[in-house]
């Protein structure tokens, strides 16, 4: 299940690339525009600009604004910043592998086997989908 945290990133992100042409957006404009906790959209925030994908100004007419384009954010990065492992089970991840204590043999376990096909499938639309993508997808959406 997709978490908050990364949900809310992820309407964030879209928010901001929405509004490129724009000034900085607070983080109250954001957190209203999409029904957001602000709380919870600060720390979010502050991770997605320390990844590198948020420019921050402060004082007047500061705010956040996307530090790439849309189309260069891709939602695999962001569950990892804000979730971590996208594989359902440690012994199929990647970039977070460690294997399961009640395995005997992982080479003839069929959980991991079948959740190793799951992995492969969920990276590859992840890997494959951006920030711009979802934008037009909402676009097209909105004008059915």
């Amino acid at each position: 299940m997709l978490s908050k945290k990364t949900k809310y990133a992820i309407k964030a992100l879209v928010v901001l690339g929405k509004n490129m042409d724009q000034p900085p957006m607070q983080i109250s404009k954001i957190a209203e525009t999409e029904r957001i906790p602000k709380k919870f959209l600060e720390q979010i925030l502050l991770d997605l600009r320390n990844a590198g994908f948020l420019y921050s100004k402060k004082g007047a007419g500061g705010g956040y604004s996307l530090n790439r384009d849309p189309k260069d954010i891709f939602l695999v990065s962001i569950m990892r910043i804000t979730d971590g492992p996208i594989a359902m089970v440690p012994c199929a991840s990647l970039n977070f592998y460690h294997k399961c204590d009640e395995c005997h043999q992982e080479s003839t376990c069929g959980i991991r086997d079948v959740f190793v096909d799951v992995r492969d499938a969920t990276l590859k639309i992840l890997s494959e989908t951006s920030i711009a993508d979802i934008i037009k997808r909402e676009t097209t959406l909105i004008s059915v």
